[in-house]
């Protein structure tokens, strides 16, 4: 597995984009490809959901929170600067093979952190039965491509505003809120005392290898974006 380096202050979308231009070139990189990546304020749901039932985009809007679509399925995610955002990408179209391989992996790399972090059927990761990651993934030609959040600092406040689940979710749950659901890792963590530590520790357990991108990966990456930034694909129209 091999981690690649990432360009900083890209938005949500971007790093989108660099999965799927990773995913076409992956034999590029002898088992695979990791990388993590953080951002400013953002929403981001999924390609089957419906914006105004999933966002709360008066808030956003006043807020200067982003707001955009993504290609695999799944919720809606807010991110921030405390969200650790992580990528991975493989040379399997075993799309749930894939997947579960990435949960455990992770959860096991929480564990030596002296975490109780267990995976979930709705292919979260939990801490002390409090989720920390939620996690989603899709198939292109060559590569399975899974993308998922780790809550170390973010801010909980903007999240319950910035993003609004149904009724019925939170019923399901037995829950009056989403912050009764999710956690921080950062109070947690001696050993990582900010989101840098804790991508570099992820990494070092993660990947054998390192590399970068070039000037034409990023110009490539950047038309790929395009298509996220496209009206008719954010709004479904």
């Amino acid at each position: 597995m091999t981690h690649i380096e990432t360009p900083e202050d890209k938005r949500l979308v971007w790093y989108l984009a660099m999965e799927e231009y990773i995913g076409q070139h992956i034999f590029r990189y002898a088992g695979g490809a990791f990388f993590t990546w953080v951002v400013s304020p953002t929403v981001i749901f999924g390609r089957h959901q419906q914006m105004s039932a999933e966002v709360n985009t008066d808030y956003c809007a006043a807020n200067g929170i982003q707001v955009f679509r993504r290609k695999s399925g799944g919720g809606c995610v807010y991110a921030d600067r405390g969200n650790l955002m992580l990528s991975y990408v493989v040379p399997s179209t075993h799309a749930e093979q894939v997947f579960q391989q990435y949960l455990n992996t992770v959860a096991k790399v929480l564990n030596t952190l002296d975490l109780d972090a267990v995976t979930t059927e709705h292919n979260d990761i939990l801490v002390d039965g409090r989720k920390v990651s939620g996690n989603a993934c899709y198939a292109m030609k060559d590569c399975t491509i899974v993308h998922g959040t780790m809550l170390y600092d973010v801010d909980f406040t903007q999240l319950t505003q910035a993003i609004t689940p149904s009724g019925e979710k939170l019923i399901k749950h037995g829950l009056k809120s989403v912050r009764q659901r999710v956690r921080n890792l950062k109070p947690l963590l001696k050993e990582t005392p900010d989101i840098g530590h804790l991508a570099s520790y992820l990494i070092q357990h993660i990947t054998k290898s390192v590399t970068a991108l070039s000037n034409d990966d990023c110009a490539a990456i950047d038309r790929i974006e395009q298509t996220y930034l496209n009206p008719e694909f954010i709004h479904r129209l």
